[in-house]
């Protein structure tokens, strides 16, 4: 694929949810619909916006997601939730965070559309990655991000070290694990192969400087181990959060994490 370009938003339709709140199907650059969801801050006056980029699996509408969105917005930003690809209502097939890149610009562009003058992007696990690699691709474009904040993101591409890991790759590498990912886990993967190799997270680092990026990963993460969030924090500059008894992911990080995290994407 080519994320590099600057992309255009187009809106495909957009209903209220309750005052203020607004979910919306979105257009990407490839022409893929992504539906997204805008929650305003409680505060009356705010010019952050917060969009939420989900892990592999998940949706804008997982409890894990509504509950980072809920604490992001307490600290007092507006959210912006979406579904990936192949994910929850949105169309096309999940490339396993090579395209979902033009996924979060469209997400990134409609906060800009809504007025919001300052956009942070935060992503968990496959998420996290993508925030990488826009922030890197996008730094230049109206669809940039402001903060970034990976959180359990892999640091480099085909890692099979651990047993979820490997039980990932067979599901998106076999037919009979692209079965199980659609009807198990609700999740349509693409059977193509990357061509080219998109960026990786940890060639995204350096490239992101001097856009403010945090990284976030626990010590108890059964998909990627420690030496993952070293690498990337140590390629650019970053700040480097390391959490005690913490797993994997958006399931993982519990609501005291999920201020500290909402605090930094309001303040960096």
């Amino acid at each position: 694929m080519s994320s590099e370009g600057e992309g255009r938003f187009h809106m495909v339709d957009v209903s209220l949810i309750t005052s203020g709140s607004r979910r919306a199907m979105l257009r990407t650059d490839d022409d893929v619909r992504i539906e997204a969801v805008y929650e305003p801050s409680p505060a009356s006056v705010t010019d952050t916006a917060v969009v939420v980029a989900h892990g592999f699996t998940g949706s804008a509408d997982r409890p894990a997601v509504r509950r980072a969105a809920r604490v992001f917005a307490q600290r007092g930003a507006a959210v912006i939730t979406f579904s990936f690809r192949g994910h929850g209502a949105s169309g096309g097939l999940s490339t396993l965070g090579d395209r979902e890149v033009l996924d979060l610009a469209a997400a990134v562009r409609w906060a800009r559309e809504l007025g919001h003058a300052r956009v942070a992007t935060v992503g968990f696990s496959m998420g996290g990655s993508v925030v990488l690699r826009h922030a890197a691709l996008a730094r230049e474009t109206d669809g940039h991000a402001d903060a970034v904040a990976a959180v359990s993101a892999p640091a480099r591409w085909y890692y099979r070290g651990t047993q979820p890991m490997r039980r990932l790759h067979w599901m998106v590498t076999r037919p009979a694990g692209r079965l199980v990912g659609r009807y198990g886990l609700r999740t349509r993967i693409d059977s193509r192969a990357w061509d080219p190799v998109p960026l990786s997270p940890v060639e995204a680092v350096p490239l992101i400087a001097p856009t403010p990026l945090l990284i976030v990963h626990g010590d108890r993460d059964a998909y990627f181990p420690l030496d993952h969030p070293r690498m990337l924090a140590g390629a650019g500059e970053a700040e480097l959060w390391l959490e005690r008894g913490m797993g994997h992911a958006e399931n993982a990080a519990d609501e005291e994490l999920l201020a500290r995290i909402g605090n930094w994407l309001t303040r960096a």
